[in-house]
Protein backbone atom coordinates (compact mmCIF):
# COMPACT_ATOMS: atom_id res chain seq x y z
CA UNK A 1 0.00 0.00 0.00
CA UNK A 2 1.22 3.39 -0.68
CA UNK A 3 0.43 6.52 1.25
CA UNK A 4 0.00 9.71 -0.32
CA UNK A 5 0.37 13.00 1.44
CA UNK A 6 -0.69 16.34 -0.69
CA UNK A 7 -0.25 19.51 0.38
CA UNK A 8 -2.63 22.75 -1.55
CA UNK A 9 -3.43 25.52 -1.30
CA UNK A 10 -7.39 25.66 0.27
CA UNK A 11 -8.88 26.45 -2.89
CA UNK A 12 -7.68 23.68 -4.45
CA UNK A 13 -8.85 21.30 -1.85
CA UNK A 14 -12.21 19.88 -3.78
CA UNK A 15 -10.10 19.64 -6.83
CA UNK A 16 -8.05 17.14 -4.66
CA UNK A 17 -11.02 15.10 -3.27
CA UNK A 18 -12.31 14.95 -6.56
CA UNK A 19 -9.59 13.36 -7.74
CA UNK A 20 -9.65 11.04 -5.20
CA UNK A 21 -12.62 10.03 -5.68
CA UNK A 22 -12.87 9.33 -9.12
CA UNK A 23 -9.71 7.50 -8.58
CA UNK A 24 -11.15 5.53 -6.07
CA UNK A 25 -9.82 6.10 -2.94
CA UNK A 26 -12.00 5.00 -0.25
CA UNK A 27 -10.97 7.49 1.73
CA UNK A 28 -8.81 10.84 3.02
CA UNK A 29 -8.32 12.45 6.23
CA UNK A 30 -7.60 16.65 5.76
CA UNK A 31 -5.86 18.76 7.75
CA UNK A 32 -6.53 22.69 7.37
CA UNK A 33 -4.44 25.96 8.37
CA UNK A 34 -1.35 24.30 7.53
CA UNK A 35 1.81 26.55 8.15
CA UNK A 36 5.53 25.92 5.95
CA UNK A 37 8.41 27.32 4.09
CA UNK A 38 8.78 25.67 0.36
CA UNK A 39 10.05 27.52 -3.04
CA UNK A 40 7.06 30.20 -2.69
CA UNK A 41 8.20 31.11 0.99
CA UNK A 42 6.72 30.99 4.12
CA UNK A 43 2.41 29.87 4.11
CA UNK A 44 0.76 31.10 7.07
CA UNK A 45 -1.43 28.21 8.32
CA UNK A 46 -4.42 30.68 10.20
CA UNK A 47 -5.59 33.36 8.17
CA UNK A 48 -7.86 35.75 9.16
CA UNK A 49 -10.54 35.32 6.03
CA UNK A 50 -10.85 31.73 5.01
CA UNK A 51 -9.97 28.77 4.63
CA UNK A 52 -9.42 28.78 0.80
CA UNK A 53 -6.28 30.76 1.69
CA UNK A 54 -4.26 29.06 3.74
CA UNK A 55 -2.74 25.70 3.11
CA UNK A 56 -4.03 22.02 3.53
CA UNK A 57 -2.80 18.34 3.65
CA UNK A 58 -4.51 15.66 2.16
CA UNK A 59 -3.85 12.46 3.63
CA UNK A 60 -5.06 8.99 1.69
CA UNK A 61 -3.92 5.27 1.62
CA UNK A 62 -4.13 3.79 -1.61
CA UNK A 63 -3.06 0.00 -3.51
CA UNK A 64 0.24 0.78 -5.72
CA UNK A 65 -1.54 0.87 -8.86
CA UNK A 66 -3.96 4.10 -8.08
CA UNK A 67 -0.42 6.44 -7.49
CA UNK A 68 0.09 6.61 -10.90
CA UNK A 69 -3.42 8.02 -11.91
CA UNK A 70 -3.24 10.70 -8.81
CA UNK A 71 0.14 11.78 -10.58
CA UNK A 72 -1.09 12.34 -13.59
CA UNK A 73 -4.26 14.05 -12.32
CA UNK A 74 -2.57 16.39 -9.75
CA UNK A 75 0.37 16.93 -12.16
CA UNK A 76 -1.71 20.29 -14.19
CA UNK A 77 -2.05 21.65 -10.98
CA UNK A 78 1.56 21.35 -9.44
CA UNK A 79 2.62 22.69 -12.97
CA UNK A 80 0.65 26.23 -12.39
CA UNK A 81 0.61 26.33 -8.40
CA UNK A 82 2.34 25.78 -5.20
CA UNK A 83 1.77 22.43 -3.55
CA UNK A 84 3.67 19.09 -3.06
CA UNK A 85 2.87 15.62 -3.05
CA UNK A 86 4.70 12.72 -1.54
CA UNK A 87 4.23 8.85 -1.59
CA UNK A 88 5.88 6.53 0.77
CA UNK A 89 5.50 2.60 1.21
CA UNK A 90 2.76 2.00 4.47
CA UNK A 91 1.60 -0.85 6.02
CA UNK A 92 -2.11 -1.32 7.22
CA UNK A 93 -4.16 -2.91 9.35
CA UNK A 94 -7.22 -4.25 7.97
CA UNK A 95 -5.96 -4.16 4.31
CA UNK A 96 -9.57 -4.41 2.81
CA UNK A 97 -10.55 -0.99 4.42
CA UNK A 98 -7.88 0.71 1.96
CA UNK A 99 -8.69 -0.84 -1.23
CA UNK A 100 -11.17 1.45 -2.58
CA UNK A 101 -13.54 0.59 -5.75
Amino acid sequence: MKEIRIVVQGDHLQFVTELLDRVGASGYTIINNVSGKGHHGFHEGHLLFNDTSSQVIVFTVVPTEKVEPILAGLGPLFNKHSGTMFVSDVAVSRREHFAGR
